[in-house]
């Protein structure tokens, strides 16, 4: 029998340097989803605060707490699953670009601090680096999720997919300058993982960059199912996991895979 799930993406104008004008969208936006079946919902990378890395002192969110509350409630009030994109985060005394998952009876089940900083967006000047990969469940699907750059590391996404992934979740603040590494990238990682990607993009723009969405949701043999406009807006696809095992089956990369031979070279 098919898993399947209504999946839904929502490609978002981050205000920057605006969290309460940010909170309100994405709620907003959520409840408008979960109107129209949505099972699962996806966010985009930093949505608390956009890339105002000099002001964080005054916008992360402390220990994630805000995020936290707001994602399980309402994770548990509509009875869905939300990957929180990321938002910025205090922990301790270092900043962090942090994604929440929580499954839909409100408990937290994924938490992920960046591990590759971009440094074209100055990340590495305010941000620390997380070192834990992010592996959870939702439902009866173990899923992985990576933010933005992590993009441009194969053998970390790699990584999620031998842990078991089905599915691979991408937040991000990609720039429109260079969107079709995203959405070549995108395809590849689905093609050589067989797994879906789904990737989540914003739109509009901050002082430095523009975003022009083309957020993607692509299936384990390549196939795109959807891809977003450079508009705010949300989509919301019928997505049938079953189909991993199917194609797994049809070419066997994870039985053909010679790890002897690769393992003494990234050491």
């Amino acid at each position: 029998g098919g898993v399947s799930m209504k999946i839904a993406c929502i490609q978002l104008d981050v205000a920057f340097a605006e969290p309460e004008k940010n909170f309100y969208n994405v709620q907003r936006l959520i409840e408008k989803v979960v109107s129209e079946g949505a099972e699962l919902v996806v966010l985009p990378e930093m949505w608390n605060t956009a890339y105002a890395l000099t002001q964080l002192e005054n916008l992360a969110d402390i220990e994630g707490e805000r995020t936290k509350k707001f994602l399980s409630d309402l994770a548990r009030t509509h009875h869905i699953h939300i990957v929180g994109g990321s938002v910025s985060t205090k922990k301790g005394v270092n900043f962090y670009n942090t994604m929440y998952v929580y499954s839909n009876d409100g408990e937290l089940v994924g938490e992920y601090d960046k591990a590759h900083l971009f440094r074209l967006m100055d990340e590495h000047l305010y941000l620390q680096a997380g070192n834990k990969e992010n592996m959870f469940s939702l439902g009866s699907i173990q899923a992985g999720g990576v933010i933005c750059y992590d993009l441009r590391f194969p053998e970390w996404l790699r990584a999620h997919a031998l842990a078991g992934a089905k599915v691979l979740f991408i937040p991000a603040q990609w720039p429109s300058t260079r969107i079709d590494h995203w959405k070549i990238l995108l395809q590849a990682r689905a093609i050589e993982n067989q797994c879906f990607v789904i990737a989540v993009n914003r739109i509009g723009s901050d002082p430095n960059n523009q975003f022009n969405g083309q957020s993607m949701i692509i299936a384990p043999w390549g196939k795109v199912l959807w891809t977003g406009t450079e508009h705010e807006e949300y989509a919301v696809i019928d997505v049938d996991f079953s189909e991993v095992e199917e194609v797994r089956t049809r070419i066997p990369v994870y039985e053909d895979r010679r790890p002897s031979l690769y393992q003494p070279l990234f050491e």
